[in-house]
């Protein structure tokens, strides 16, 4: 047996799976964000400790058999976060996460030195990792002055794990120190940051081992001992293990929290000035580029909350049908925005409104909004030589047909939607334990799912979403200007 622990924003999952990737059961732990301030978002590291027990208990209370015969765990997190140690790893702060944009100030000034997008291959935003600790060294400095080590979520499980200070390629290419061509921390990054290696957890490849499971844990859990954790991969690269999604060619769009257009490459493809994140993948000598957008099921959340309506009611009261766009536009800003804009100031809008605007009306234009943002991650993807003649459909979002028949025909590509199974980041972490585990060669088991079904572009629609898309563009310009 193979665990898959994922660390989201929302909660961790644990994922069991067996020597032939069957699902063998789950369990979860909830999650909850602070928001003290606009811009601002936080978790305090005891309570991914406290979540990830909460569902390693809901698994052995269901599969205690098949827990204890786990022979590899793999992690999987999400990206960016500061969680910040002193000398005894103790937390000095609640981690600032991946969508915390108040280091706005600070990710201008370290982007304004061209040695970061030369090494990185990336612009520095806001959410990245190194902007964070450069706010606190200029905001918190008795904080700073006591910082002696800078790990992201999912590493900072993997310490209360195994006890070991430990990174791999892809979440570590999400920091702005990483010399992500190279695969290893760049002394010049750090040391533009007030910081230098002995503040980074050393780095393997997220197939490889980084350490073995605590002999106090591995009792409590019923486990044996030796049981090995593998590197891991940041929450995108995770799920592209998960999806296959590991060769030239492969990409998925990702409708969770965030939404991720996301592909495969062969080689090191940098390209800061299009706002495309290119970073390590989790397997060996592979990259992958993302268009990222901030808001894209937390988008269609928030207006739930607004409407007191499910976000699946809401999505079904547009029937099966896809509509042509109906004049409202909504820019789903609502916590700023990546690509293409690398803007954090930016916020949401609604466009358009009449008397005839109801409920249905703006919920298409969310969906739309959301769908019109993947267009310019589209956009910007070929701009830095990807270009994509069809996607899977992964995330929450996709169980919405709907949504799906929005994003296919906004850019103008097919949408494969995976068979029933989990194919996510838990599912692709359990794979990376897989393969840590076993010494398995990555590839083989790193395999796609069967197509289900293919969602085509509605072509009698595309001149209307073509215009709708356009309003949506000319907008941004026209927001900022008025938000400035």
């Amino acid at each position: 047996m193979y665990l898959g622990l994922d660390l989201g924003t929302s909660g961790v999952k644990a994922l069991l799976i067996d020597d032939k990737q069957s699902v063998i059961g789950s369990g979860t732990g909830s999650l909850d964000v602070s928001r003290p301030h606009s811009g601002w978002s936080e978790q305090d590291p005891a309570h991914w400790i406290g979540a990830t027990e909460d569902a390693i208990a809901a698994l052995k209370a269901s599969h205690p058999k098949e827990l204890a015969a786990v022979k590899g765990i793999g992690l999987s997190g999400q990206m960016h976060g500061a969680t910040l140690l002193d000398g005894n790893d103790g937390v000095l702060r609640p981690c600032m996460l991946w969508n915390d944009t108040r280091s706005h100030a600070e990710a201008a000034e370290l982007d304004g030195n061209p040695i970061f997008r030369a090494l990185s291959g990336n612009i520095v935003f806001p959410g990245f990792t190194a902007p964070k600790v450069m706010w606190v060294k200029n905001n918190e400095p008795e904080i700073f002055a006591k910082l002696r080590r800078v790990l992201l979520p999912k590493d900072y499980l993997r310490l209360w794990l195994t006890g070991e200070h430990v990174s791999e390629m892809s979440d570590a290419a999400g920091t702005s120190w990483l010399d992500v061509g190279k695969r290893a921390w760049s002394d010049e990054l750090l040391g533009a940051s007030g910081l230098d290696r002995s503040h980074m957890p050393s780095l393997v490849e997220g197939t490889a081992v980084s350490g073995t499971l605590k002999a106090g844990l591995a009792a409590r859990w019923g486990m044996g001992n030796g049981v090995v954790v593998a590197g891991g991969a940041g929450d995108n690269a995770a799920s592209a293990c998960g999806m296959g999604t590991v060769a030239e060619g492969h990409a998925f769009v990702s409708l969770g929290t965030s939404g991720v257009l996301f592909a495969a490459n062969n080689a090191y493809l940098p390209n800061p000035a299009s706002a495309v994140h290119t970073f390590c993948h989790a397997l060996p000598d592979t990259w992958h580029q993302m268009g990222v957008i901030l808001s894209a099921t937390d988008a269609l959340n928030w207006y739930a909350g607004i409407t007191a309506r499910k976000p699946a009611e809401l999505t079904g009261e547009l029937g099966d049908t896809l509509r042509a766009p109906s004049g409202v536009t909504f820019l789903p800003y609502l916590s700023g925005e990546r690509t293409p804009h690398n803007d954090s100031a930016i916020r949401g809008s609604f466009q358009g409104l009449e008397h005839a605007s109801d409920r249905a009306s703006l919920t298409q234009a969310v969906l739309e909004g959301v769908a019109f943002a993947f267009r310019d991650c589209l956009h910007a993807l070929a701009s830095a030589g990807t270009r994509l003649d069809r996607v899977t459909a992964v995330g929450g979002g996709s169980r919405s047909i709907y949504w799906l028949k929005t994003i296919a025909t906004a850019l103008g590509i097919p949408v494969d939607i995976p068979a029933d199974g989990d194919f996510g980041a838990a599912f692709g972490a359990a794979r990376l334990g897989l393969i840590a585990a076993e010494n398995a060669d990555p590839r083989a088991i790193c395999t796609q799912p069967a197509t289900e079904k293919t969602i085509e572009p509605d072509k009698g629609l595309t001149a209307d979403f073509d215009a709708a898309y356009r309003r949506y563009h000319n907008l941004y310009p026209a927001l900022k200007g008025v938000q400035s």
